[in-house]
């Protein structure tokens, strides 16, 4: 604001600087950069000469600088201070302004001070309420010290005017346009700093004319250091001045624009705080008035659900204390869903609830028989648990694993045990895990975090005490950056130590002593040794072409006709199109690929049935053709005919048991032996053993020695596309082999499996269930295998191998006399 100092009212600036809160500074002191400098005219911008004195009083200014033509209160407290004022006040005397190098510096000498200053005059001074006198000054050109005369009672100096050289006038268009610049520049800060106090300096800004004077004042007003306004005062070229000027509103003009942004952003964050609690307690009073408050409402059903359920006292005072934090958050904040999940999870768990088991085990074995069709030895381990958990009345349920090809009924079975033992069922898919939180659960400080799959399937089944499948525990994923799954399952599957469970998310020790945990694999090497360790396994071999269809009668068929809609009425499955469809157009070792083949035959019927055509109620084999196409499979049947160095071997597969045929060729040529069919490294140790024995042997067989050496040997096993390993063949190449140099054939409805040694003797081999099956659909009559194989021979329902000699032997020149027609 312009203001003539000669026409100003003194009481209205005082006014002004109360408003501004800068009367109540001190001399040396930083002065308050929200004052509005008053400019006194472009008359006051340089001092005549004559006016100068030959000793020019030094007022020492500490963190601010008097520019000419700006009026300025300033605090007077030091003696050196007081006494200048009090002698060159009253005489209206020049006085010179210099700003300290060093605001701190109390009593600051000549070296403290800058050389380039400001010529003043004392224009008022006032006693203030609290006893500080404030002076006004007036800035009127600018000088430079040459020389200190003295510092006592006052610092005295000989000083020469420092005024402006290259000055501009209004018609030098560059200098203008620089001045323009300045005007805008300052204009556009205060717009944008805002408040009323910077109205008055855009009105000051506008109605400034002279350029001297707007550069003054602006300079005045710049929020910059002390040394940068002293830099500015200290130039003597105009337009140097300007440009400098220039700079240091651009960079000011970025700062305020940086800061706006900054109090904007935060702003909006505390309006949107403010609004969130302002509607908040609104909507708790609306809820009051209604008599309806959520966030009580939630809390009063925990509390209630919590009251009905039997807890753990460490677990209770857990929930007690989670549910009063609970209470105490903002329901709209993130935090509240989260402890409302956690504290609703607490209360879902069926921490000691649970089932009573049902100990009737003719009840228990009706069940079993009637959803499954064979797996004896598992029945019998079922009952032999309820068994003993009637008779000791508590028990650490066992961890079973049941093993076998995929299809034969592992997972089923679980629910099958669930209902035999009264007791909930749930189950988990192991397939494809791969990371350790997944069974223990993430921590609560991850967002989105949520328990393992043990506690969910615990809170899912609603009991402590549920029949647990584990399925497809083989197929847990090893050691990887998320850790080892298989290595967080040990503490679940182990009785000692699944008392106190822990999981990451409920922080809680959970009881999982009473869970009856099944584990379902189709093979045991890809489980963890530690893992299979803690578990009873129990081996389910693939059913059997007779077992398949007891099972396709009593349970595939009835369950497909139901769920297409077909009477029963309507169609029916003699025994010989069940055997085909089982032997013909499925190859596995359970019903899984059985119970799709059937469905596919009822649709067909049911579209017969809707579309009014006519149809036998018996399904023949003209019609398999028909509806399933040409035969897909055919079992190998026994060789016929008497062919030498041909013999029938016994093979176990995943899909079940095939017969094996070994041929072995003699060639005249340089002694050797040929292995080929894709043969493991097993079966061809067992085809050179048995040809090394078989030398050993050859003057008791009545084989020349020469013909080892004048013969190459070479033996085949058909399907060479198909990789066979095992030792289970080794008596049939033995034989085979005895036959070609013998040049006497093998029955064919001969048909062995055993592993031989070099001392001649045959040892056990497994799957035998499968390969007599698999020999009796081939035709065979007669089996060879070694003694101790009898028990499982023994297991076999007996109506399952009608018509069939068995044949245990030890030696292997036994076989030969049996076998060799």
């Amino acid at each position: 604001m312009l203001v003539d100092i000669k026409k100003a009212n003194i009481n209205a600036f005082f006014n002004l600087m109360r408003e501004y809160k800068i009367y109540n500074s001190e001399i040396d002191d930083s002065l308050d950069g929200g004052f509005i400098p008053i400019m006194a005219g472009e008359d006051s911008l340089e001092t005549d000469t004559k006016d100068i004195p030959t000793a020019l009083p030094i007022l020492s200014l500490r963190d601010t600088v008097l520019f000419p033509g700006a009026i300025i209160p300033i605090s007077i407290g030091r003696e050196k201070s007081i006494k200048l004022v009090k002698d060159n006040y009253k005489k209206n005397k020049l006085i010179g302004v210099v700003a300290q190098k060093q605001a701190d510096t109390d009593d600051p000498k000549p070296e403290d001070l800058y050389t380039i200053g400001t010529f003043a005059y004392i224009v008022k001074t006032l006693q203030l309420r609290d006893g500080n006198t404030t002076a006004l000054i007036k800035g009127s050109g600018r000088f430079e010290i040459t020389n200190f005369i003295q510092e006592e009672p006052y610092i005295l100096a000989e000083v020469k005017p420092f005024n402006d050289v290259n000055k501009r006038r209004k018609n030098n268009q560059k200098f203008n346009a620089i001045v323009d610049i300045i005007k805008d520049l300052a204009i556009e800060i205060v717009e944008k700093v805002g408040g009323s106090a910077e109205h008055d300096k855009i009105f000051a800004l506008k109605n400034i004319e002279t350029p001297m004077l707007l550069i003054s004042y602006v300079a005045s007003n710049l929020s910059v250091s002390t040394q940068e306004k002293q830099r500015i005062l200290s130039i003597n070229d105009i337009d140097e001045r300007a440009k400098v000027i220039v700079e240091l509103l651009s960079r000011e003009l970025q700062l305020v624009d940086l800061k706006n942004q900054i109090q904007s952003k935060v702003k909006h964050e505390i309006d949107k705080q403010q609004r969130d609690y302002v509607l908040n307690q609104q909507l708790k009073l609306i809820q009051d008035e209604l008599g309806s408050n959520p966030n009580e409402d939630q809390i009063n059903q925990l509390k209630q659900k919590a009251k009905s359920k039997k807890w753990p006292k460490n677990a209770y005072a857990v929930f007690e204390k989670e549910l009063s934090k609970l209470s105490r958050i903002n329901p709209m904040s993130t935090e509240y869903s989260m402890q409302l999940n956690y504290v609703d999870i607490l209360a879902d768990l069926p921490w000691e609830t649970y089932t009573q088991d049902n100990f009737d085990l003719e009840r228990a074995r009706k069940i079993l028989d009637e959803d499954h069709f064979g797996m004896e030895k598992i029945k019998e381990r079922i009952l032999e648990y309820l068994a003993v958990l009637k008779l000791k009345g508590d028990m650490k349920s066992p961890i079973l694993c049941l093993v076998g090809p995929p299809g034969v009924g592992k997972t089923s079975l679980g629910k099958s045990i669930a209902r035999a033992v009264n007791r909930n069922y749930v189950r988990v898919s192991l397939g494809g895990l791969h990371d350790e939180s997944e069974i223990r659960g993430h921590r609560r400080t991850y967002i989105g975090a949520m328990p393992g799959r043990i506690i969910q399937s615990i809170r899912k089944a609603k009991t402590s005490n549920p029949v647990f499948v584990l399925d497809e525990i083989d197929k847990v994923s090893g050691m990887n950056v998320n850790g080892d799954p298989s290595a967080a399952l040990l503490e679940v599957l182990d009785p000692e130590q699944n008392t106190a469970f822990y999981d990451n998310f409920v922080e809680v020790e959970y009881d999982l002593s009473k869970v009856m945990f099944i584990a379902t694999a189709n093979s045991l090497s890809n489980i963890h040794p530690a893992l299979r360790d803690r578990m009873e396994v129990i081996e389910l071999s693939g059913y059997l072409v007779e077992e398949k269809i007891e099972i396709a009668k009593r349970h595939l068929i009835p369950k497909q006709l139901k769920e297409h809609g077909v009477k029963k009425s309507d169609i029916s499955f003699p025994k010989a199109t069940l055997t085909q469809i089982i032997e013909n157009y499925t190859l596995e070792s359970g019903v899984r690929t059985l119970d799709k083949t059937i469905a596919k035959i009822v649709r067909n019927r049911a579209l017969q049935i809707v579309a009014d055509k006519p149809y036998t109620k018996s399904i023949n084999k003209n019609q398999l053709n028909e509806i399933l196409g040409k035969p897909l499979f055919n079992y190998a049947t026994s060789y016929s005919g008497k062919s030498y160095g041909v013999a029938t071997g016994l093979a176990w597969t995943p899909v079940g048991g095939q017969i094996l045929f070994i041929e072995t060729a003699l060639n005249k040529g340089k002694a050797g032996l040929t292995l080929t069919g894709n043969l493991g490294d097993v079966m061809k140790e067992s085809a050179i053993i048995a040809l090394e024995y078989l030398k050993s042997k050859a003057n008791e067989l009545k084989i020349p020695v020469e013909l080892f050496a004048e013969n190459s040997v070479h033996i085949h096993v058909p399907e060479g596309a198909t990789p066979k390993d095992g030792p289970s063949a080794g008596i049939t190449m033995f034989t085979s082999l005895v036959s070609a140099f013998l040049k006497k054939p093998v029955n064919p409805k001969y048909a062995m499996s055993g592993e031989i040694t070099l001392r001649g003797r045959i040892l056990p081999v497994g799957g035998v269930k499968e390969k007599i099956l698999a020999a009796k659909r081939s035709g065979v009559t007669d089996i060879i295998l070694c003694s101790d194989n009898k028990k499982d021979v023994d297991e076999i329902n007996p109506k399952y191998i009608e018509g069939l000699n068995f044949h245990y032997l030890e030696n292997m020149l036994d076989v030969v006399k049996i076998a060799l027609q």
